[in-house]
């Protein structure tokens, strides 16, 4: 399976305006927002666990990341409220669940193989810094090929980036104006190593998950 497979163009998933597709595990649906490959594959995915369900233990043979959005997100390492960020490097495991119920987004298969950094991060207990006009930042995690963090756009803020290498953001609160278009609440934007960012942020702000210069090579899906 191919979704917005195309590393050279923009993509976009406005994700709360699609149906929930139900995954192999009873009580877990998904909105995909790209894919390459079947059940094993190079995915990026918002996934919504109902109250009580869970996925059976399994190995991320190539790494998996993800940020709570709603609920309380677990497996055996401990209990993830909203705004926690994790990072499982390749090799790790673990038996997700949920009792009450949670919504995650979810990126499979996009790490450096080598890579054995475990990361948590409360991101809701972290205080954002200012690093630009218009613009502050709680850092998630980077290393030589990405960035990874929460970025709070001040209310009207334009933003502009022409200097990255990949440009990914999922919109968590507020609103903002890109190429005309709007993207609110879950809301999820791709852009290509070398493709101008131009934003404007809403009236009331925005605060987003962004990953940044990984695309500088082309993806490929899992063997």
């Amino acid at each position: 399976m191919e979704l917005n497979a195309n590393f050279d163009e923009r993509a976009v998933v406005h994700s709360d305006q699609e149906p929930w597709v139900a995954s192999p595990m009873k009580g877990v649906d998904r909105r995909m927002l790209d894919r390459m490959g079947d059940e094993v594959a190079r995915a990026t995915t918002i996934v919504r666990y109902a109250p009580g369900s869970a996925f059976s233990a399994h190995t991320h043979t190539g790494g998996e990341e993800y940020l709570v959005l709603d609920g309380v997100f677990q497996d055996e390492h401990g209990d993830f409220p909203v705004g926690t960020y994790v990072r499982n490097p390749p090799t790790s495991s673990h038996t997700p669940s949920s009792a009450p119920g949670a919504t995650i987004f979810v990126k499979l298969w996009q790490f450096n193989m080598d890579d054995r950094n475990q990361v948590t991060i409360d991101s809701m207990a972290e205080t954002p810094q200012p690093v630009r006009d218009g613009v502050a930042e709680i850092s998630l995690f980077q290393d030589a090929r990405e960035r990874v963090r929460i970025e709070v756009w001040d209310a009207n803020a334009s933003i502009a980036d022409n200097d990255h290498k990949g440009f990914e953001a999922l919109v968590i609160e507020g609103t903002f104006v890109e190429s005309g278009e709007e993207f609110a609440k879950n809301s999820w934007l791709r852009l290509p190593a070398g493709m101008p960012l131009n934003a404007i942020a809403g009236p009331e702000g925005a605060r987003l998950w962004i990953k940044s210069d990984h695309l500088a090579e082309a993806p490929t899906a899992p063997t």
